[in-house]
């Protein structure tokens, strides 16, 4: 059984995975949240860590006052997710920190040889040639936590050889805006954005659902995790989430990997591979499961995903600009000051302003992301 760090407890992927490490009988050796202190003391007076980690000093400060009768040391900021995802103790780190903040520990724990059970996409979309080569020189595994690359991860294990692959497909659900026109999406709401068909989700996903800009960094992952060219992979609607993603050979055989709409199932998968456990997600049963459809994505209404396809084409720091100002245009959206809309055309500006240049470092990946996030700001300040 793996011992565990957990970064990113108090989130969706966080609470799952840890209903997964209770059933499981894991241990857990560090959680860290944001600044959800009731929660993260709840959880840490349950699972027993060696280390809880507030990113927010504030939060950090009364944390430590809370856990003061516990051995459970506290720590704080980004020093702390690194000592979380570097405890000598923790042969596996669960990445489910959202954005750009995971890059940094992520590629700490692969420096220290962890399991890295991803669940933080934006890691490989704006580093994803650094973590890779870094994992490959350190021996680290990344096994995916996302259900579209678990499914991949899955459906590949049986055929080693990349050169026999002729197409990986990566379904999505469409989001609650699926069949909607450009006119139709022109007065929608956080709220409606919020209305995921199928999944349950934060946030800041949901709203990538939402304008399928999800799928686009999923499709950017995608090469990264499998070394794959973009012409290798596909995008199809799959409005029932049941069918998590296929990979088709150069024989035409396409291989699925079917289940609930349940995060449990690919958290589990990642923690116990390349073993089985017993289920901890819900069964799926065919006989009344609904028909399966599937449809082509609208390019043109969900600009983002056409952005996201564009920058994964280009070398260099193209997709650590694009993902940066995503994060800040849907953080803008989240807070009611953009329009839905509004989210790719601030991308797009982005993607205009930021120059060129190369993602081979760490630093430059920072920089990319920091120059992206200033293009948002200055574009909303111009606009008000």
């Amino acid at each position: 059984m793996p011992t565990i760090s957990l970064l990113g407890s108090t989130g969706s992927i966080g609470r799952q995975s840890l209903d997964v490490i209770a059933a499981c009988g894991m241990s857990v050796a560090a959680i860290s949240a944001n600044s959800s202190v009731d929660l993260l003391e709840e959880q840490a007076r349950r699972f027993h860590p060696t280390l809880a980690v507030a990113y927010d000093e504030e939060a950090a400060r009364e944390l430590k006052l809370r856990l003061a009768d516990t051995e459970i040391r506290v720590a704080s900021g980004m020093d702390g997710l690194i000592e979380a995802a570097t405890l000598p103790e923790a042969d596996t780190v669960i990445t489910s920190v959202v954005g750009m903040i995971g890059l940094r520990p992520t590629l700490a724990a692969i420096e220290a040889k962890k399991r890295i059970a991803l669940a933080n996409k934006e890691t490989l979309v704006c580093a994803g040639e650094l973590v890779m080569r870094t994992a490959r020189a350190c021996g680290a595994e990344i096994i995916p936590v996302d259900s579209e690359h678990s499914a991949l991860f899955q459906c590949l294990e049986c055929n080693r050889d990349r050169g026999e692959v002729k197409r990986l497909i990566l379904t999505a659900s469409g989001g609650p805006f699926f069949g909607k026109t450009r006119a139709e999406l022109a007065g929608v709401t956080r709220a409606d954005a919020l209305r995921h068909p199928n999944w349950s989700m934060g946030a800041k996903i949901t709203v990538d659902s939402a304008t399928l800009m999800n799928k686009g960094l999923e499709f950017i992952e995608a090469m990264r995790l499998y070394d794959m060219p973009p012409e290798k992979i596909s995008i199809t609607v799959h409005r029932q989430s049941i069918i998590h993603s296929m990979v088709e050979y150069c024989d035409n055989a396409v291989l699925a990997q079917l289940g609930v709409p349940d995060m449990r199932l690919p958290i589990e998968y990642a923690l116990t591979w390349p073993h089985r456990a017993a289920a901890v997600a819900g069964e799926l049963d065919l006989l009344h499961c609904p028909p399966l459809t599937f449809a082509e994505p609208d390019y043109e209404t969900f600009r983002c995903l056409s952005l996201a396809l564009e920058a994964a084409r280009q070398p260099g720091n193209r997709c650590a600009v694009l993902n940066g100002a995503n994060e800040a245009a849907v953080g803008r959206f989240l807070c009611d000051q953009i329009r839905f809309l509004e989210i790719a055309d601030l991308v797009a500006a982005a993607l205009e302003d930021v120059p060129a240049g190369p993602a081979d470092t760490l630093e430059q990946v920072l920089e990319a992301d920091a120059a992206a996030r200033a293009s948002v700001a200055a574009h909303f300040a111009r606009r008000n």
